[in-house]
């Protein structure tokens, strides 16, 4: 099985929207100290885990394209140490699309990143601003060309189901952004959750969010559009050519172990969950004492953990082989799908079986979240 290491950045250099990490902007980072630190943090999740083949690192948090390239080449270079790379590792970088960051491409190239994943959103400025992204939209796709020029592999997403967001709209923007050549897309339905920017807005009357019927057009255009493109999706928001899909988010989705390292990160790995101290403060003097940055770990239960890796599984093309779970869970098939509720949405064009494997169709996929509340047996998902 696939293993996988990631390594969250807590910092902003500046306050942006990007991240809800506003309150660890900082004027000043003492590198060495976060080095150290890391290090530390690294090697202890290396412990339990080390000898393992590492198929891919992930530096994500806040403005992780802005950590000193040293830093990320001492880290990558640990990591090399603890773990035996696979021969093609995934080393991504999380980046935003501004001038200042894609300056530092060339930099974190030559550190070992060989992936960026731009935080684009959309590719025009009312779009842009409505978002509250910083960037604009030459800026952002500036930055394309930057991460194009310098990365084997990039990536880029895109928020679609924006009011007003018509499907000649979303074809055309499609359109141009499958025309710069990436390998992979994540495309994003607009969702407004409860505490947000943009449920206060929509709570204001200042926009009213696309209805249900013409984001399930929007839904379905984006799986036609990529697929013709050459780039299928594999999971409910991604799309890749064939060899590109992202091995690092395929760790969690396959349900497979991880560590993660750095202020705020989580972990899954031997059938423990961990949690990093969120505050970079408390991070520091947690390792300081006792050499790691755990707040929290936790056991997992095997029916939780066969109900985590249902409700990842299902997201992807792929989808799931119940037999296969079953057997790794120790548990009866009958446990992990309800039998009638599987029969009755493959009846209905929702489902389908393809040798061993349970896969949600393009006519399920809009309805995911519901159909996995009926699929999964509530004791199973309570448990």
């Amino acid at each position: 099985m696939a293993f996988a290491l990631y390594i969250h950045w807590p910092f902003c250099l500046a306050k942006c929207p990007y991240c809800d990490f506003n309150s660890h902007v900082r004027e000043g980072i003492d590198a060495g100290e976060w080095q150290q630190a890391l290090l530390a943090d690294m090697a202890h999740e290396a412990a339990p885990t080390g000898g393992q083949e590492l198929s891919s690192i992930f530096f994500g948090g806040g403005t992780p394209s802005l950590m000193p390239p040293a830093l990320v080449a001492a880290l990558i270079e640990a990591a090399s140490r603890h773990w035996r790379f696979a021969e093609d590792i995934e080393i991504t970088l999380e980046a935003n699309p501004s001038s200042v960051e894609a300056a530092n491409f060339a930099s974190l190239a030559g550190a070992g990143i060989n992936r960026v994943s731009l935080g684009l959103q959309a590719l025009d400025d009312k779009a842009l601003a409505f978002l509250g992204r910083l960037h604009n939209a030459s800026e952002g796709l500036a930055a394309l060309d930057v991460a194009q020029r310098h990365f084997a592999r990039v990536s880029f997403d895109l928020i679609y189901a924006r009011p007003e967001h018509t499907p000649e709209l979303w074809d055309a923007e499609l359109a141009r952004a499958l025309s710069f050549g990436t390998g992979h897309l994540s495309l994003y339905q607009l969702t407004i959750e409860p505490g947000t920017r943009f449920a206060t807005l929509v709570r204001e009357g200042r926009f009213t969010p696309l209805d249900d019927d013409m984001a399930g057009d929007l839904f379905a255009l984006t799986r036609e559009r990529t697929a013709a493109a050459g780039l299928p999706a594999y999971e409910i928001s991604n799309h890749a050519r064939p060899g590109e899909e992202s091995r690092h988010n395929l760790v969690y989705w396959r349900y497979q172990d991880y560590a993660g390292i750095g202020p705020g990160a989580h972990g899954r790995r031997g059938g423990f969950a961990t949690v990093r101290h969120r505050k970079p403060e408390n991070f520091l003097k947690a390792v300081a004492a006792q050499h790691h940055g755990i707040a929290e770990i936790r056991e997992l239960g095997i029916r939780e953990q066969a109900a985590e890796a249902i409700l990842m599984g299902l997201r992807l093309g792929e989808g799931i082989a119940p037999a296969a779970l079953a057997k790794r869970f120790g548990l009866a098939e009958t446990d992990l799908i309800d039998p009638a509720k599987r029969a009755f949405y493959q009846s209905q064009g929702l489902l389908t079986q393809h040798g061993e494997r349970l896969i949600v169709t393009d006519a399920g996929m809009p309805l995911l979240d519901g159909l996995l509340g009926e699929l999964v047996p509530a004791g199973l998902v309570a448990a």
